[in-house]
């Protein structure tokens, strides 16, 4: 990847892997690199490796940045490249489909005001994940916004075709849920603090509460799993207004979700409770 990026004319920022690598430190270490190539520069664009910047996207961004000064981050519409490829992969193109004006977070693709992002001081480079959601909540602390607006922004490319696949993915979700309420919980906002807690309910608490209710009846057992299944019908009748063509299974991975996201909450605590950093949950 290295030399065709070069060979393109990329210029390319190699890390040093006896420090613990992490999205974060990538976009940190090839911003400064960018910045001290160009540094008069007033905009940068981040965007994930396995997506695709649109034609159009950069010219439009850079014009509503422009016309609004209080904004610091704008981002668009993010879609799947493949989304018929997996329930997975539909998944992922329902998740990029936030809705259009301010909002609390940007994912990896968004365009930066330099002024606001140099103010914070950029990612936190020992986050494995949620690094942008935090970059974000100290952007708000200093009186920035954040701002989705209805454009076309780049194509993803999840690539989720297995069930592991998306269970790792879904456990890092749950393991920057943890982080994030560590660092940001006790802030007004309470940064993913009811996130982790809907974890820790429906991931362990609820099931445990099951067995021990189980080892006296069956019957009280039985109730456990009916609560889960009223959950499913909950969450599909809560979405029923909006377009989805598949809220059933939605509805039942959002339910199973919080096994895979208590197990990244419970990796969190341990790795903090040790000292140690964590490593990268890949999924790909």
């Amino acid at each position: 990847s290295i030399m065709q990026a070069r060979n393109l004319g990329v210029e390319v920022v190699e890390l040093d892997l006896r420090t613990p690598f992490s999205a974060a430190r990538a976009r940190n270490e090839g911003f400064a690199k960018l910045k001290q190539m160009a540094p008069c520069l007033e905009y940068v664009q981040f965007v994930d490796g396995d997506c695709e910047v649109q034609a159009e996207w950069l010219a439009i961004a850079t014009e509503y940045l422009e016309n609004n000064a209080a904004v610091a981050v704008v981002c668009g519409r993010r879609r799947e490249r493949f989304p018929e490829n997996s329930i997975y992969n539909l998944m992922c193109d329902s998740e990029w489909s936030t809705p259009i004006g301010e909002a609390k977070a940007c994912g990896g693709d968004a365009l930066m005001r330099l002024e606001a992002f140099q103010a914070v001081d950029g990612y936190r480079n020992q986050l494995i994940a949620g690094e942008e959601p935090e970059l974000c909540v100290r952007l708000r602390g200093q009186g920035w916004k954040i701002w989705r607006i209805d454009e076309e922004m780049t194509l993803h490319d999840a690539a989720l075709t297995k069930f592991r696949q998306w269970w790792r993915r879904t456990m890092r979700g749950g393991y920057a849920f943890a982080e994030g309420a560590y660092l940001h919980g006790a802030s007004p906002e309470r940064h993913w603090v009811k996130e982790s807690r809907r974890a820790w309910v429906w991931g362990l608490l609820i099931p445990i509460f099951g067995l021990l209710l189980a080892s006296v009846s069956w019957v009280y057992g039985l109730l456990i799993l009916m609560a889960y299944i009223l959950q499913i019908f909950r969450i599909v009748l809560r979405n029923k207004r909006q377009k989805d063509s598949y809220p059933w299974a939605r509805a039942f991975f959002m339910v199973l979700g919080k096994f895979p996201e208590m197990l990244g909450q419970v990796k969190f605590q341990y790795q903090r409770l040790i000292g140690r950093s964590s490593k990268l949950i890949e999924y790909k």
